[in-house]
C-alpha cells in the first residue's frame, strides 16, 4: 500500500497509522462498553452522555500540550507513555464500577488518547508527500475507521459483562505501540519539528471551514459512538445489533475515505465539505424512520457513515494547505481541540435530544448539519463577503 513512498515514509505511516487505530479501538469499544452498561443501571441518556463528554474534555485539556510533551520528552517516548497510560486506565475501567469513579478514569483515559490522537495526526501530515495528502489522509482515515469498525465488533463478541472486553481492548491498545518501536530514527526529524502552541484564533481566521468541520464530526462521531447503542435499545434492537450499529457506521469510514481523499486532491475541499453536510442533514432526517427496516437501514447506515467521515479528513487536508512545518503541528492541535469541543457538545445535546423523543438523536444531528452549512455558505458561498 505504501511502496510508492521512500524506507523512511513508510515507516513513519505506518508507525502513526496504528497508533491512532489504537485510538479508534479504545473508544469505539470502552464508550460504547461503558454506556451500554450505564443504560442497564437506568441512568438518563442526557447522565451517560455528560459521561462521554469528559472524553471531550480530556481532549480540550490534552491537546495544546501534546506537541510540548513531543518537543521535550520525543515523539515515540510520548506516544509509548501515552500508550501505556491508556493501558492502564483500561484497567482501572475493569476495577470498579463506581460511575463516579469512572468520571475520574475517563479523564486520564482521555489525555492518553488525545497525545495519541493530536502527535499521529501531525506526523501523518508532515510525513505525507505533497501532491498526495488527500489519498494519504484518506488511507489514515481508513485505519482509524477499522479501528473504530473493530471495536463494537468485538464488543459483541465478548460481550458486555467480565473481563473479556477489557482484556481484548488493553491488549490491542498495547500492540498498538510496536509500529512505533520499528519506526525508529524515524520519527526524530519531527520531534524537532513539534514547536509552537496551538492558538485557536489565527487558526479559525485562516481555514474557519475547515476548524469547523472538525467540531462538526466531533459532535457526530463521540456522540453517536456513546449514545447510537442506547437508542437501539430504546427502539427495540437486541444488545447485539445495537452495537453493531457502530460497526456499520465506522465501515462505510472504511470504504469511502481513500476515494475522498482522491477527489479532494482534485477538486475544491471546501465545495466539498458543504455537499457532505447535506448528505448528513438528509440522513439525519431519514434514517429514524428506516430503523424498522433492517436491511435497508443498515445500508442508509453504511453509506451516511461514510460521507460524513469525510468532513475531518477533508477538513484535515484544507487545514494542511494553509499550514507547514512547525505551524501544521500547532494548527492540527488547535483542530484536534475544536474536535474535542464537539466531543462534548455532541454527547450532551444527543443525549438531550434522545431523552426528548426516540428519535431527538437524529433531530439534534440535523441542528448541527444545517448550522454547519449554513457558515459554509456565510464564509465562502454566494453570500460570501468577496472584499
Amino acid at each position: 500500500m505504501f511502496s510508492a513512498f521512500d524506507s523512511q515514509t513508510r515507516k513513519s505511516l505506518a508507525a502513526a497509522i496504528a497508533c491512532v487505530s489504537t485510538v479508534g479501538v479504545g473508544l469505539s469499544l470502552v464508550i460504547p462498553l461503558l454506556a451500554l452498561r450505564l443504560e442497564a443501571a437506568g441512568l438518563p441518556a442526557h447522565d451517560n452522555g455528560a459521561q462521554v463528554a469528559v472524553s471531550g474534555l480530556a481532549t480540550l485539556l490534552g491537546a495544546p500540550v501534546a506537541p510540548s510533551l513531543a518537543r521535550r520528552f520525543g515523539l515515540r517516548a510520548t506516544l509509548g507513555a501515552a500508550i501505556a497510560l491508556a493501558v492502564a486506565a483500561i484497567g482501572a475501567f475493569a476495577a470498579t464500577d463506581d460511575p463516579r469513579i469512572w468520571l475520574g478514569i475517563r479523564l486520564v483515559f482521555g489525555l492518553a488518547l488525545t497525545t495519541l490522537f493530536v502527535l499521529s495526526e501531525y506526523w501523518i501530515s508532515a510525513a505525507a508527500p505533497r501532491g498526495q495528502r488527500g489519498l494519504v489522509l484518506g488511507l489514515y482515515a481508513t485505519f482509524l475507521a477499522l479501528g473504530f469498525a473493530l471495536g463494537p465488533a468485538l464488543l459483541s463478541v465478548t460481550g458486555v459483562n467480565g473481563l473479556p472486553p477489557y482484556v481484548v481492548a488493553a491488549a490491542l491498545m498495547a500492540a498498538g505501540g510496536l509500529p512505533v518501536i520499528w519506526a525508529g530514527d524515524a520519527a526524530a526529524e519531527f520531534d524537532a519539528g513539534s514547536t509552537g502552541r496551538p492558538k485557536l484564533a489565527p487558526v479559525f481566521r485562516a481555514a474557519p471551514a475547515a476548524v469547523l468541520a472538525a467540531f462538526a464530526y466531533g459532535c457526530v462521531e463521540t456522540g453517536l459512538t456513546g449514545l447510537l447503542p442506547v437508542f437501539g435499545l430504546r427502539a427495540g434492537f437486541s444488545q447485539e445489533w445495537a452495537t453493531f450499529q457502530l460497526t456499520l457506521f465506522a465501515l462505510g469510514n472504511v470504504v469511502f475515505p481513500v476515494p475522498i481523499g482522491l477527489i479532494a486532491d482534485r477538486t475544491s475541499k471546501i465545495r466539498l465539505l458543504g455537499w457532505f453536510s447535506v448528505v448528513g442533514l438528509i440522513g439525519a432526517l431519514i434514517l429514524p424512520g428506516l430503523a424498522a427496516q433492517r436491511e435497508v437501514y443498515a445500508v442508509a447506515l453504511f453509506v451516511w457513515g461514510g460521507v460524513t467521515g469525510g468532513l475531518y479528513t477533508v477538513g484535515l487536508a484544507a487545514l494542511a494547505e494553509k499550514f507547514h512545518g512547525p505551524k501544521l503541528a500547532a494548527a492540527n492541535a488547535a483542530y484536534v481541540m475544536m474536535y474535542a469541543l464537539g466531543m462534548v457538545v455532541g454527547p450532551l445535546a444527543l443525549g438531550l435530544g434522545l431523552d426528548f423523543a426516540p428519535h431527538g438523536l437524529f433531530d439534534a444531528l440535523g441542528v448541527l448539519f444545517v448550522g454547519y452549512l449554513i457558515v459554509i455558505l456565510v464564509m465562502h458561498g454566494p453570500f460570501a463577503n468577496k472584499t
